[in-house]
């Protein structure tokens, strides 16, 4: 694979919120340095997620004003993989084959297809390995 790397939903969400700061601190890095890099990616679902997230149950929740500045910012550089009968096809020999539910399937299927090293996240195994990308838990 490469020296990119792959954000999960979960990543952003920490780093805007205070609940616990060590996560805060790490995912903030995280979100930073895939910016700065160039070498960060997401889906368009976690975009999804994450506006679903952050405008219905942070508190307070984020306003559409904030919300458009966080799209401009940070996620516009980000995504690079949308839906596509692609992605669909590998997310389901991954449903299929390691029983995830369809959205983890979708988000490994997302960051294999972007050739990325890593996908950062704490919704899988540590250090699982799926056709070259391994699963890192950032927040261990």
């Amino acid at each position: 694979m490469s020296d990119r790397f792959f954000l999960d939903t979960n990543v952003f969400v920490y780093a805007l919120t205070t609940s616990n700061s060590s996560k805060q601190v790490t995912a903030s890095r995280l979100v930073k340095e895939a910016i700065e890099s160039g070498k960060g990616i997401i889906s368009f679902q976690v975009e999804q997620e994450f506006f679903n997230v952050a405008l219905r149950r942070f508190a307070p929740p984020m306003t559409p004003v904030e919300a458009d500045q966080y799209l401009s910012v940070t996620f516009r550089s980000l995504v690079t993989i949308h839906s596509s009968p692609a992605l669909y096809g590998e997310a389901l020999q991954l449903f299929g084959k390691h029983s995830f539910s369809w959205y983890d399937a979708l988000i490994v299927a997302a960051a294999i297809e972007s050739q990325c090293g890593i996908l950062y996240s704490e919704d899988f195994q540590h250090g699982q390995k799926f056709s070259g990308l391994r699963v890192v838990n950032p927040f261990l």
